[in-house]
C-alpha cells in the first residue's frame, strides 16, 4: 500500500465523528495533525474526502465510498483485537484433545470438568479413538494434544520424524479376570501357559490393549486366539461376568465387578507390567493460550518426562 495506514485511521475517526476536533480527541493528537493527515490522504487518492463547514466535516460521495470500506476494515481489526484479548484472558478459544477410551474412563474426565469450571468460555473438543489414531491426528494438526495409554516401549508408536514430547501422568495395571464358573483359577498362582488353555475375551486386533496382551504372552513364547473379540474395553467385564471366558482389561474398568464379586482377578506367576497414561504434544508447533492452560492443569505436579 502506498498510503500510510495512519492516514486511514485518522480518516476513519474524522468520518465517524464528523469532526476533526473530535477525531483529534479520540486519537490523542492535535487538530492540525488530523487536518494534515486527511490532506495527505486526499492528495494521495486524488480526490476530496470531506466538505468542511462551520458545522463540521461532511463526507463527499467519494469520502462516503471510502468510509464504507475503511469502516469495515477497522471493525474487523477491532473485533480481532477483542478476540485476542478474550483468548489471552481465557474467555474464549478452544482446546482440541485426542483421547483413548481408557484415558477418558480412568483419568481425563475430572480434568475436563475442572477446566470447564475454570474457563467456561473455552470450548473443549475431545476426539475419542485408539492411541494410533490419536497420534495420527496429532501429526495432522487435528488436535493440540493427546492423552494416551503407553508403555515402556512407547517410542515404537512414534515415527522417526515425529517431534513430540511424551510425559507420564499416571500409571495403571492390566489384569486377567474371570467369572465364578472359573473358580478353579481362584486363590492360587496361575502360569501364563496354563491360562492359554481357557477361552479368552479380548479387544480386537489393532488396538493397543490387544497388542499389549499378545506381547505379554509372546514373552513366554505363547499365543492365544480369543473366542470373543470386542471393539470397546467396557464390554469385556460384562462378557466375563457371564462366564464366557478369561478377560484382559485395565483394572479400573473391572473395579465395580471385582467389588461386587461377579468376577475375580487371576493371580499370575508372572506379573503384567503396568502401563502409563501420558500427555503427548508436538514440539514443532506452538500451542494456543487455551491449550497451554490445559497442559498446565494436567501437569500441576510436574510429571516425569520420558526420554
Amino acid at each position: 500500500m502506498a498510503v500510510s495506514l495512519d492516514f486511514y485511521k485518522t480518516f476513519y475517526y474524522a468520518a465517524k465523528y464528523g469532526s476533526f476536533t473530535e477525531a483529534a480527541r479520540a486519537l490523542y493528537v492535535t487538530q492540525p495533525t488530523v487536518t494534515h493527515a486527511v490532506g495527505c490522504l486526499e492528495r494521495e487518492l486524488g480526490c476530496a474526502l470531506f466538505s468542511r463547514s462551520r458545522k463540521g466535516a461532511v463526507l463527499t460521495p467519494e469520502g462516503r465510498l471510502l468510509y464504507e470500506h475503511v469502516r469495515a476494515a477497522f471493525e474487523h481489526l477491532q473485533e480481532a483485537e477483542k478476540t485476542l484479548q478474550d483468548q489471552k484472558a481465557l474467555l474464549s478459544g478452544q482446546v482440541r484433545i485426542g483421547a483413548s477410551e481408557t484415558t477418558l474412563h480412568f483419568f481425563l474426565l475430572p480434568y475436563l470438568r475442572s477446566y470447564r469450571k475454570l474457563y467456561p468460555g473455552v470450548r473443549l473438543r475431545v476426539s475419542n479413538g485408539t492411541t494410533p489414531q490419536a497420534l495420527d491426528a496429532l501429526r495432522r494438526g487435528a488436535v493440540d494434544c493427546a492423552i494416551l495409554v503407553m508403555h515402556g516401549d512407547y517410542r515404537s508408536l512414534l515415527k522417526p520424524r515425529d517431534q513430540m514430547n511424551v510425559a507420564a501422568l499416571t500409571c495403571f495395571q492390566d489384569i486377567f479376570i474371570a467369572g465364578n464358573d472359573f473358580a478353579a483359577l481362584k486363590d492360587r498362582a496361575v502360569t501364563p501357559e496354563e491360562l492359554t488353555a481357557f477361552p479368552f475375551i479380548a479387544m480386537e486386533p489393532g488396538t493397543l490393549t490387544r497388542q499389549y496382551m499378545d506381547d505379554f504372552f509372546l514373552r513366554f513364547h505363547l499365543s492365544v486366539v480369543p473366542d470373543i473379540e470386542l471393539s470397546t474395553t467396557d464390554l469385556i467385564v460384562p462378557v466375563a461376568e457371564h462366564n464366557l471366558g478369561i478377560g484382559f482389561v485395565p483394572e479400573p474398568f473391572a473395579a465395580g465387578a471385582l467389588c461386587a464379586g461377579s468376577v475375580f482377578s487371576i493371580r499370575l506367576t508372572e506379573a503384567v507390567p503396568p502401563r502409563q497414561i501420558c500427555l503427548v504434544y508436538r514440539t514443532d508447533l506452538p500451542l494456543s493460550i487455551a491449550a497451554q492452560a490445559f497442559l498446565e492443569l494436567l501437569t500441576e505436579d510436574p510429571p516425569a518426562v520420558l526420554e
